[in-house]
C-alpha cells in the first residue's frame, strides 16, 4: 500500500484551499504558435464556439472552459491518451476499462459506464463539428488541436446528438492560405515512452492551402509478465503500445463569400490491452495489497489490443450576406478493432483467490458513421439573431465478445450482433437584445432516433428471449437563458435547459437477455456570473446548477455471471458548484485554478441490481431476491470534488527566458459500480506535473524536462467484481525530456 506523506498531505490541503481557477489557458502559444510576443500582464480574450458562433467566453450563457496553449501541450507532451483530461477542468471525468481505446465520458458526475459495443453515453463528443457517436471513436489522439472546449449541462437545441449531461469538444488547427509554417515536437521519458508530433502549413496557390499533422506514440512493455506463482516462467511483458495518428486538411477559399475544408484522418494503436490484476485489491478495504509490485503480473491468457479508424469531413461556408449557410458531412468508419485480455487477472491458485478463467476479447467487425448538417444564420445588424438547420445520423455497427479457454487458447463462445441507427432532427436558436445590458436566448430541436438490432452469430451460447429489437423515440428539448452586464467587464446569467438521450440496446449474454433502456431525459437549472478583474488581469466564473434526470439509463455491470445489463432507474438527482479562476499577477507569474463540487444522488426505491461474487463486503440492503437496492447512491465515477491548479513563472536570460510551470489535479473518492462496497471504490487521487524549460530565439525553439504522476500515486481506478477482487490502476510516475521548435 502507498501511504500519503506529510509534504503529499500539505499538497492536498494546499489545493483544496487554493481559490478555484479557469482552465481556459491563453497565454500560452498554441502547438504552432507565431513567434512569441513580449510577456504582458493582461489576460487575452477567450473566445469559443459553444452557440456554434465565435463569442466571448464571458457572454455565453453557459458553464464552459477552454483548454489550449501551454496547458494542453505539458499534459500531451508524455504520450498519454484522452484519459489525461480527467480531472483537468472542472466537473470532468474520464475514464476506461479497455485502455487507450474505448473512453467513457462524465460531466458532472453524469455519465454512463457500459462497455457495451453499442453503448451510448450521455456526453457527445465532437471533433472538428461532427459528433463520434460510439465510444471506440472517442479516443482519436490529442495532436495539433487549437482548442478543446468543455460545455456543461444539456446542449439539446445545437448539439443534439446524445447530449443531455454535456458536450466535449476539440478543434483541429486549420490551413491558412498565404504563408508556410508548421512546429514539430519530440520527447523521450521513462520506459522508453516516446511521443513524436508536427505539423506544416503549405500554401498550394491563392486559394489553396493545405495543413498536414502526425503524431506516433511508443511505450515499451515494462511490465513483467509470469506464467507462475514462483515468477520462474516469463511471458511476454505487458503494458506497452504503438500509436500513430495523421490527419491532411485542404482549403479552398476563392473569395470571402465562400470556403471549404476537406478534412482526412486516420488512427492505428496496437499494444496490451487493460491489466486487469488479480486480488489487486486488499479485502475489506479499497487498498492495494500491501507489497504487491504493480510492475509485476502473474496471467496466463493471452493479452493485446489493436485498432483502426479512418474518417474524412468537409465543411463549406457561404456568406450570403445578411444570412450564413453552413455545410457539414462526416464519415467516421471502424475497420478493425479488438481487445482481447486475461479478465480474472490472474491463474488459478493465486495471486490469491482465483476460482475460475476468465479470458475474453471484445471487437468490432464493422462500423460505419454518416453525418450530415445544414445550418443557416443571420449575420444583420440589430436586435434579432438567429440560426437554424437540419440533421442527418446514421451509424451500421457489427460486433460482439467471445470467450476462450486460457490453457489452450481455443475460442469457446461467440456472439456478435448488429445494430442500424438512424436519426434525424430539426432545430432553431434565436438571441434578442432586450436593451443595452440584456440579451434572451431560446432554442428549440425535434429529433427522431431509431434502432434495429439483432444477433448475427451465437456459438456456444443459448440465447435467452428475442434474437432481435427495435426501438423508436421522438423528442423536444429545449433552452431559455438570460444575459444581464452588471458593467462592461462583469455578466450574470441564468439558463433553463432539457436533454435527450435516445433508447439504448444492449447485446445479449449466455445469461441476460437483449435488454433496451428507454429513453432519458434531464432538465436543468443553472445561473452563474462571469467577469474580468483588475484591468483584464484577473478571471472568474462561477456558477450553480440543479438537474433532474427522468428514466436514466444505467448499467448493471457485473454480479456471478458478469452480465452487461441495462436499466432505467426512476429519477436522478444532481446539484453543485463550479468555480474557475486565472490571473496574471505580473508578466513573469500566472496562476489559475478550478473546482467544482458535483453531488448526484439515484431516487428509485424499488432499482435493484446483482452484486459482486467476489469476497467483498457490500454496504447496501439485500433484497428478497439476493439482490441490493441503490436507492440514495452516487453514480459510478462521480467524484464529488474536483480541483486543480498551475503556475508558471518565467525569468529572461540572454535571449530567451528560463521557465517553470506546474499542474494539479485532485479528485475525490469514486464509486465503481451502482451498489456500495467497501472494495469497489477509489480512493482519492492526486497527480502533479512539473516542467523547467528555456524558450529562446522569440519563442521559436524550446527545451524542457518534464514529470507526470511526480508523487507516484497509484490508485484503482477500476475494478471486475465477479471473479475476485481484481482492479486496474492509474499510470505510474513518468520523467522525460522533450523538445519543440517553429517554423
Amino acid at each position: 500500500m502507498i501511504k500519503m506523506s506529510k509534504m503529499h498531505r500539505r499538497v492536498v490541503l494546499a489545493l483544496a484551499a487554493l481559490p478555484a481557477v479557469a482552465m481556459a489557458q491563453t497565454d500560452a502559444p498554441a502547438p504552432a504558435p507565431a513567434a512569441q510576443a513580449a510577456p504582458t500582464a493582461e489576460l487575452q480574450t477567450v473566445t469559443v464556439t459553444a452557440q456554434r458562433r465565435s463569442e466571448n467566453i464571458r457572454d455565453v450563457p453557459l458553464a464552459v472552459s477552454a483548454l489550449r496553449g501551454e496547458k494542453l501541450d505539458v499534459l500531451t507532451s508524455s504520450g498519454q491518451d484522452i484519459r489525461l483530461l480527467a480531472g483537468k477542468l472542472p466537473s470532468l471525468n474520464v475514464e476506461s476499462s479497455n485502455g487507450r481505446t474505448f473512453p467513457r465520458f462524465y460531466i458532472r458526475g453524469y455519465g454512463n459506464t457500459d462497455f457495451n459495443t453499442f453503448a451510448s453515453q450521455p456526453v457527445s463528443l465532437i471533433y472538428d463539428d461532427v459528433v463520434q457517436e460510439n465510444p471506440i471513436l472517442k479516443g482519436f489522439p490529442i495532436f495539433d488541436v487549437a482548442n478543446v472546449e468543455v460545455l456543461r449541462g444539456p446542449q439539446g437545441t445545437l448539439f443534439g446528438r446524445n447530449t443531455p449531461a454535456g458536450v466535449v469538444k476539440f478543434e483541429s488547427e486549420k490551413p491558412q492560405l498565404g504563408k508556410t509554417e508548421g512546429y514539430y515536437s519530440a520527447s523521450v521519458a521513462t520506459h522508453k515512452t516516446v511521443n513524436v508530433e508536427g505539423a506544416v502549413n503549405v500554401p498550394l496557390s491563392d486559394t489553396v492551402a493545405m495543413r498536414v499533422s502526425t503524431l506516433r506514440q511508443h511505450r515499451d512493455d515494462y511490465v513483467k509478465n509470469y506464467a507462475d506463482l514462483a515468477m520462474t516462467q516469463r511471458n511476454g511483458d505487458l503494458d506497452g503500445y504503438n500509436e500513430h495518428a495523421e490527419r491532411v486538411q485542404f482549403l479552398y477559399k476563392p473569395d470571402n463569400a465562400f470556403n471549404a475544408l476537406f478534412n482526412l484522418h486516420q488512427r492505428s494503436t496496437t499494444g496490451s490491452a487493460r491489466l486487469f490484476r488479480a486480488n489487486l485489491i486488499r479485502s475489506g478495504s479499497n487498498d492495494i495489497v500491501p507489497g504487491l509490485d504493480l510492475d509485476r503480473i502473474v496471467t496466463n491468457a493471452q493479452n493485446y489490443q489493436r485498432l483502426g479508424t479512418r474518417g474524412a469531413n468537409l465543411r463549406m461556408s457561404w456568406d450570403l450576406g445578411d444570412y450564413r449557410l453552413h455545410s457539414v458531412t462526416g464519415y467516421e468508419t471502424v475497420g478493425d478493432y479488438i481487445s482481447r485480455g486475461d479478465i480474472d487477472g490472474g491463474i488459478v491458485g493465486g495471486p490469491g483467490r482465483v476460482p475460475f478463467q476468465v479470458e475474453t476479447a471484445g471487437y468490432i467487425d464493422r462500423l460505419e458513421q454518416y453525418s450530415q448538417e445544414f445550418r443557416v444564420e443571420s449575420a444583420y445588424t440589430g436586435p434579432l439573431n438567429w440560426q437554424a438547420g437540419v440533421y442527418w445520423f446514421e451509424e451500421n455497427a457489427t460486433g460482439g465478445s467471445d470467450n476462450f479457454n486460457s490453457t489452450t487458447g481455443a475460442r469457446t463462445s461467440v456472439l456478435a450482433s448488429h445494430q442500424d441507427n438512424t436519426a434525424w432532427a430539426v432545430f432553431g436558436s434565436a438571441t434578442y437584445k432586450v436593451s443595452p445590458s440584456f440579451d434572451l436566448r431560446a432554442g428549440l430541436r425535434y429529433t427522431k432516433d431509431e434502432k434495429d438490432f439483432n444477433t448475427v452469430r451465437a456459438v456456444n451460447v443459448v440465447q435467452i428471449g428475442d434474437t432481435s429489437v427495435s426501438t423508436n423515440k421522438n423528442k423536444v428539448s429545449w433552452d431559455l437563458s438570460g444575459t444581464y452586464k452588471l458593467t462592461q467587464e462583469v455578466n450574470v446569467y441564468g439558463r433553463v435547459a432539457t436533454g435527450f438521450r435516445a433508447p439504448s440496446i444492449a447485446a445479449a449474454s449466455a445469461s441476460v437477455p437483449i435488454t433496451v433502456a428507454d429513453a432519458e431525459t434531464i432538465t436543468s437549472v443553472e445561473a452563474g456570473v462571469k467577469a474580468d478583474l483588475f484591468d483584464r488581469r484577473g478571471r472568474v466564473a462561477f456558477s450553480v446548477y440543479d438537474y433532474t434526470i427522468k428514466d436514466q439509463q444505467l448499467t448493471a455491470v457485473g454480479g456471478l455471471t458478469n452480465a452487461n445489463q441495462l436499466l432505467n432507474a426512476d429519477k436522478t438527482k444532481g446539484r453543485g458548484v463550479e468555480l474557475d479562476v486565472e490571473a496574471a499577477i505580473s508578466p513573469s507569474l500566472r496562476l489559475t485554478a478550478s473546482t467544482s463540487y458535483n453531488f448526484t444522488e439515484i431516487r428509485d426505491a424499488n432499482l435493484v441490481v446483482a452484486h459482486c461474487s467476489a469476497a467483498c463486503t457490500v454496504r447496501d440492503p439485500l433484497a428478497s431476491t439476493g439482490r441490493v437496492y441503490v436507492n440514495g447512491n452516487i453514480l459510478p465515477q462521480a467524484p464529488r470534488w474536483i480541483v486543480n491548479a498551475t503556475a508558471r513563472y518565467s525569468v529572461p536570460v540572454a535571449d530567451g527566458e528560463f521557465f517553470v510551470f506546474t499542474d494539479w489535479s485532485y479528485r475525490s473518492k469514486i464509486n465503481f459500480f451502482l451498489y456500495e462496497a467497501a472494495e469497489f471504490t477509489g480512493k482519492p487521487l492526486t497527480e502533479g506535473g512539473l516542467r523547467m524549460g528555456y524558450t529562446w530565439a522569440n519563442g521559436k525553439y524550446e527545451a524542457a524536462l518534464f514529470g507526470r504522476n511526480i508523487l507516484d500515486e497509484r490508485r484503482i481506478t477500476g475494478a471486475i467484481d465477479f471473479n475476485n477482487l481484481t482492479g486496474f490502476t492509474n499510470e505510474p510516475r513518468t520523467w522525460g525530456v522533450q523538445f519543440k521548435g517553429n517554423f
